[in-house]
């Protein structure tokens, strides 16, 4: 029989657990993100930021999407013997304290098949997919051209 002194302790450590498992501040972040209008209705766009890692620890994206677009993917354009070719990447692995730079020539985004009317100033969902399970929210802002570096 549990009786209502009990209850009380037990309804105490219950609240008390929950507030200690407030979620923490994000430690893996998409800054500076960006789009660049392409010309007329093209089916596809080159998405750019930085994605910053301040965890403890290392992260792994392995995936991308968005609410904007049908499909969304990570790409890395080389120099393969004066020829630039484009490949997929399937994992990109961020050190703890580091950041990565997703640019136009570089690793950058694929965003196929837009839902959504690209419009300079627009900004559009983008989410990362991490290889432990979370997922990093950040948006893209719609520019005629890149911005400008300090």
């Amino acid at each position: 029989m549990i009786t209502k002194p009990f209850m009380c302790v037990l309804l105490a450590l219950c609240a008390f657990e929950a507030s200690g498992q407030a979620p923490a501040p994000a430690c893996v972040t998409i800054r500076e993100g960006w789009l660049r209008l392409p010309p007329g209705a093209m089916p596809m766009a080159g998405g750019y930021a930085r994605i910053r890692n301040d965890c403890g620890s290392d992260v792994v994206v392995i995936g991308a999407g968005s609410r904007a677009f049908g499909e969304v993917s990570l790409h890395e354009t080389t120099l393969v013997q004066g020829v630039s070719r484009m490949r997929e990447v399937d994992r990109l692995p961020i050190a703890a304290g580091a950041s990565v730079e997703l640019k136009p020539g570089g690793l950058h985004l694929m965003l196929m098949q837009p839902d959504v009317q690209l419009k300079e100033g627009v900004q559009l969902p983008i989410r990362l997919s991490l290889e432990d399970g979370r997922k990093v929210d950040g948006v893209l802002q719609v520019r005629r051209d890149a911005p400008a570096r300090p």
